[in-house]
């Protein structure tokens, strides 16, 4: 094929058909309020539905290699097994040495009694914030249910489709997201249902990393082959209907929601220990172990999907990737977002979308 490691270092303008993904959907029947609803004859298919149901879940699609979520398949362009799951926990104490080991950053760090996370992953940041605020209902949601069993009596996770209806019937004070760019078709659909599930005073936080890199020296260049890595996946998320905007856009699109008070701090990781200050050094060793990890799968599934490509294909372009990352006369760095905003207390209609 032409669309290759061995090609031209620029992917193509975006564009092209994208390919269907095949999604699992889960449809619940009518309630059965009759008296014999509970009788050992009714008990048996229900148990077997039930059962039914959490195999499917727990069913893992298979694809080059690694395992992906099997509700709404295809959805999301990262795997959910055990290495993905031992790089998540990596990554989350990661941002606990940004934030001078803070949970997050806007007001509800403190205070907080009822707590939605977006895609809470491995559930590590809900289970640390429900053991530090014992008093607030942690609830976290993800496609895939790899969280843990045993977490404290105040933290709870759902397996569901963030995409459709939220059917929470009561508001939150708090919700959070990490890391979702790429994960959305639409974000701001997404703004708009948390806005519409917090109470009003409630605090909406999204950190997230921005694509390309960022470097204020001029030692990443345009053809360096970690660039190309990022502007391939760009090319394949664009493709794939997903583009990882999301961290540009957070403030933007909160505000146009009706969020007051937005406040976004953007962050540097650098890509390995090439920074001078003790602080920068320490966090590159811990982001470049990161990214090393991902370099790979961040690629596999959109470029397969979208563009064609080969595993083989992929893997050599992360590979070429590598290099780079590792290379610490090249000083980049991977901005990250964090934005939050405020629901008012006097709910008003929010500005046109933008």
């Amino acid at each position: 094929m032409s669309n290759s490691p061995n090609t031209p270092k620029t992917p193509p303008s975006a564009g092209g058909e994208r390919h269907e993904q095949e999604q699992q959907e889960i449809h619940l029947g009518p309630a059965d309020d009759s008296d014999d609803a509970d009788s050992s004859i009714d008990d048996e298919p229900t148990r077997d539905s039930l059962v039914s149901l959490r195999s499917s879940i727990l069913d893992f699609h298979e694809e080059n290699g690694r395992t992906y979520h099997s509700m709404s398949a295809g959805k999301y362009f990262l795997p959910n097994d055990a290495a993905e799951i031992d790089r998540l926990d990596l990554q989350h104490h990661i941002f606990r040495l940004t934030f001078d080991n803070q949970i997050c950053l806007c007001p509800k760090k403190h205070g907080a009694k009822r707590v939605l996370d977006l895609g809470t992953g491995t559930g590590i940041w809900c289970i640390e914030y429900a053991d530090e605020h014992p008093e607030a209902e942690v609830i976290g949601v993800d496609l895939s249910p790899v969280q843990p069993e045993f977490v404290p009596p105040n933290c709870a996770f759902e397996i569901d489709d963030l995409e459709k209806s939220w059917t929470w019937s009561k508001p939150f004070d708090f919700i959070f997201s990490r890391f979702m760019t790429g994960s959305f078709a639409d974000n701001s659909t997404i703004v708009k249902k948390a806005f519409d599930q917090l109470e009003p005073g409630g605090y909406f936080e999204a950190q997230d990393m921005a694509v390309p890199l960022g470097c204020d020296d001029g030692t990443l260049t345009t053809d360096s082959d970690l660039w190309t890595w990022c502007l391939w996946l760009m090319q394949a998320m664009e493709a794939f209907g997903r583009p990882l905007t999301a961290a540009q856009k957070w403030k933007e699109l909160m505000e146009a929601a009706g969020f007051e008070d937005v406040v976004e701090r953007v962050y540097k990781w650098p890509t390995n220990s090439w920074a001078r200050d003790a602080h920068y050094k320490t966090l590159g060793r811990w982001v470049f172990y990161n990214m090393d990890q991902v370099l790979e799968p961040a690629i596999l599934a959109p470029m397969t999907r979208s563009l064609g490509w080969t595993r083989e294909e992929a893997i050599v372009l992360a590979a070429h990737a590598r290099r780079v990352l590792r290379d610490p006369k090249v000083h980049a760095y991977w901005p990250i977002h964090v934005v939050y905003g405020r629901k008012p207390l006097n709910t008003r209609a929010p500005r046109a979308e933008v």
